[in-house]
């Protein structure tokens, strides 16, 4: 049988949302979340008072696009980080 899929952006973006939040010092906006726009990933994170925001971000990069090649295989063109807040102890 022929034939092919299609996952919803809005299923890819939840995919990345739960990659980013199991990076240490990560908590996710589900208001905002993640969304995917064409080949692209945004993911907006709050992130631990003292953590090194560079670092943590490109975790977060790296951990969405392995979660979403193994799940979707799908290999995003970016995956921009947004830092929402930093959160206090």
């Amino acid at each position: 049988m022929e034939g092919h899929s299609v996952i919803s952006p809005d299923v890819l973006a939840r995919y990345a949302v739960d990659a980013a939040a199991e990076v240490r010092g990560v908590h996710t906006k589900h208001r905002r979340g993640a969304r995917v726009v064409g080949p692209e990933v945004e993911v907006h994170v709050v992130v631990d008072y003292g953590a090194n925001i560079p670092t943590v971000a490109a975790e977060v990069q790296a951990r969405v696009g392995d979660y979403l090649q193994r799940m979707a295989d799908l290999t995003p063109a970016a995956v921009n980080v947004v830092v929402d807040d930093v959160e206090r102890p």
